[in-house]
C-alpha cells in the first residue's frame, strides 16, 4: 500500500485549517475584484487539497492520481470498519475532532454560498468532499452511545483505534460529530433525502450521548492530548451542535437547550478571540445571534439571551477588525492576523470567514457591526476579508502565495510524507519510516508530488517564511475549511 512508504518524521499539534480556506474563498463572490487573484481558481484547487488527504480505497474519478489506496484494515484488530475518512496534515493519522470540525465548516460553507460554489463548477466535488468525511462518520458511530475517534499514524505498525463510550465519555467529540452531520444533513437534504435523514438520525443520537455521558475525549483517549487536546472542554461542541441540530431539525428542543443552557456553558459569558477546531464559541455566538431577526424566535421570551449572544459575536468580530478598546487580534507588519505560531493560517481563514457570514445577516437585517471605537460598515468588514484572502494569494511581502499550486511562487518543500515521496505509481518498492526519513526527509529539493490546494502554516509575526520540509511550523498544511470565501 502506498501509506506504508509515508512515515518520515512525525510533527506535534495537528491543527485543521483546509476547511476554513475553502469557505472563504467562496464567500468573497459577493466582493468586487479589486486586484488580479483569480478566486475561482483558488476554489478549484482548495477542493483538491482533499483527495490528497483520503484514506481507503480511492475511488474511480480521483483526480489526484499521485495517491493510492490506503488504510484498507482500518479497525479491522478490533472487528469495526474504519476504512475511510481523511489523514490529518502530512501524517498518516485520522483525528475524530479536527475531521468533524472540518466537515462542519465545510457544510456551512456549502449552505451558505452554495450558489457561487456552484457559478466556480465546483458543488459536485464540495459534496463529494463533505460526503466522504460523512460516510467515516457513519462507520464509526458503530452504536448510539459508542464513537470512534483516533488511530495512530505509523503504517508499519497496528492501526489501533480508540473509542469513546458510556465508560470514557467524550462530549467534545460526539458534539462535534452530530454538528458535522447535522449540518451535512442539511446540505443533501434535496438531492439525497434518504443520505439526508440517516445523517440526521446519528446527529440526534450523537448529541444525546455526548449530552447524557458528560467528559472530555481527551481525558478518556489520553494519547490524543499530544496532539488535538481538547483546551476549550466540551461544552461549547454541545452548544454548537444543538444550534445545528436546531437548523436542521426546527425541533424547539435543540434551540431551548442552547438558550437555557447559555450561561452555565459559556455561550453568553466568553468572549473569544480565536475560532479553531476546539474553540467554537465566536461561531455558535454568531449563528445564535442570527437567529434574533426571526420573529418567533423574539416570542420566546429569550430576548436578553440573542442579545448577549450577539454581544459576545461582535466582540469577536471586532477584535478581528481592531476595534476593541481591550483585547484585539496581533497582525503583522503587513496586516495579516497573527494568532499561534504554529499554523497560524486556519486562524486567519477562520477568522476571515466569520465576519463575510455575519455581514450577510447585517446586511439583510439592516444594520452595522457594533465595536468599542463605534460601527462599522459592511464595506470595511468585507475589505477585512478581502486582506486576509489576498495576503494567502500573493499580497504579501514575501511575494508568495501559500496556497500550494496556486499562482508562479508558492512553497515547495512543504512537510507532508506523501508528497516528499515519490508516487507509488511511479516506484511501487516499499519504502518504510527508516527509509523515508532518512532518504527523502532531509532532501533539499521541491517534493516529488504538488499537494495542490494545501494551505500551509504561513510566515511568523515579522512576515517572514521559511521553505523548509522540517519547518512543520510554516509548511505543514491541514485540514481546514476555506471555500465559500473566494468563488
Amino acid at each position: 500500500m502506498e501509506e506504508k512508504r509515508r512515515c518520515f518524521s512525525l510533527s506535534q499539534n495537528k491543527f485543521l485549517q483546509h476547511w476554513c480556506v475553502i469557505l472563504f474563498i467562496s464567500s468573497l463572490a459577493i466582493l468586487p475584484l479589486t486586484q488580479s487573484f483569480n478566486y475561482g481558481k483558488a476554489l478549484s484547487k482548495s477542493l483538491l487539497y482533499f483527495e490528497s488527504q483520503r484514506s481507503g480505497r480511492l475511488p474511480y474519478n480521483q483526480r489526484v492520481t499521485w495517491r493510492h489506496h490506503s488504510g484498507l484494515t482500518d479497525g479491522l484488530e478490533q472487528g469495526v470498519d474504519l476504512v475511510g475518512g481523511y489523514y490529518d496534515a502530512g501524517d498518516n493519522v485520522k483525528f475524530g475532532l479536527p475531521m468533524a470540525f472540518t466537515i462542519t465548516m465545510l457544510s456551512w460553507g456549502v449552505l451558505e454560498y452554495g450558489d457561487e460554489i456552484s457559478s466556480a463548477g465546483e458543488y459536485t466535488h464540495a459534496l463529494e468532499a463533505i460526503k466522504w468525511g460523512t460516510d467515516y462518520c457513519i462507520k464509526a458511530h458503530t452504536h448510539p452511545n459508542v464513537l470512534w475517534v483516533e488511530r495512530p499514524e505509523d503504517m508499519t505498525t497496528s492501526r489501533q483505534a480508540y473509542k469513546v463510550d458510556e465508560k470514557n465519555p467524550g462530549s467534545d467529540v460526539a458534539g462535534e460529530t452530530a454538528a458535522a452531520m447535522a449540518a451535512a444533513s442539511i446540505v443533501f437534504r434535496k438531492t439525497n433525502p434518504h443520505y439526508s435523514h440517516l445523517l440526521l438520525q446519528h446527529a440526534e443520537q450523537l448529541f444525546e450521548f455526548g449530552d447524557k455521558f458528560r467528559g472530555k475525549y481527551d481525558e478518556s483517549v489520553r494519547v490524543v492530548k499530544g496532539y488535538y487536546p481538547s483546551v476549550s472542554g466540551f461544552k461549547d461542541e454541545l452548544l454548537w451542535a444543538a444550534l445545528w441540530l436546531y437548523k436542521a431539525t426546527d425541533k424547539e428542543d435543540y434551540l431551548s437547550y442552547a438558550l437555557e443552557k447559555a450561561n452555565e456553558f459559556g455561550g453568553i459569558t466568553w468572549a473569544i478571540t480565536e475560532f479553531s477546531w476546539d474553540v467554537k464559541f465566536p461561531a455558535l455566538q454568531i449563528i445564535a445571534s442570527m437567529l434574533l431577526t426571526e420573529e418567533n424566535h423574539r416570542e420566546m421570551g429569550f430576548k436578553l439571551v440573542f442579545e448577549q449572544y450577539r454581544s459576545k459575536a461582535e466582540y469577536y468580530l471586532c477584535a478581528c477588525l481592531n476595534k476593541n478598546n481591550g483585547s484585539n487580534v496581533n497582525r503583522t507588519p503587513a496586516g495579516l492576523l497573527y494568532i499561534r505560531q504554529w499554523n497560524n493560517m486556519q486562524y486567519v481563514s477562520n477568522a476571515a470567514f466569520l465576519p463575510t457570514v455575519y455581514s450577510d445577516y447585517l446586511r439583510a437585517s439592516n444594520q452595522r457591526l457594533r465595536c468599542d471605537r463605534g460601527k462599522v460598515g459592511l464595506e470595511e468588514v468585507l475589505l477585512f476579508a478581502r486582506s486576509q484572502a489576498d495576503y494567502i494569494l500573493g499580497a504579501n511581502p514575501m511575494g508568495m502565495s501559500y496556497l500550494v499550486g496556486y499562482g508562479s511562487r508558492y512553497p515547495q518543500r512543504m512537510h507532508h510524507r506523501g508528497a516528499s515521496i515519490e508516487s507509488y505509481r511511479e516506484n511501487k518498492g516499499f519504502i518504510g519510516c527508516t527509509q523515508g526519513y532518512d532518504y527523502w526527509y532531509p532532501r533539499n529539493d521541491p517534493n516529488p508530488n504538488v499537494v495542490v490546494g494545501a494551505l500551509v502554516g504561513g510566515p511568523d509575526h515579522m512576515d517572514r517564511f521559511s521553505d523548509d520540509r522540517k519547518n512543520f511550523m510554516q509548511t505543514e498544511a491541514k485540514l481546514g475549511f476555506w471555500l465559500s470565501c473566494m468563488v
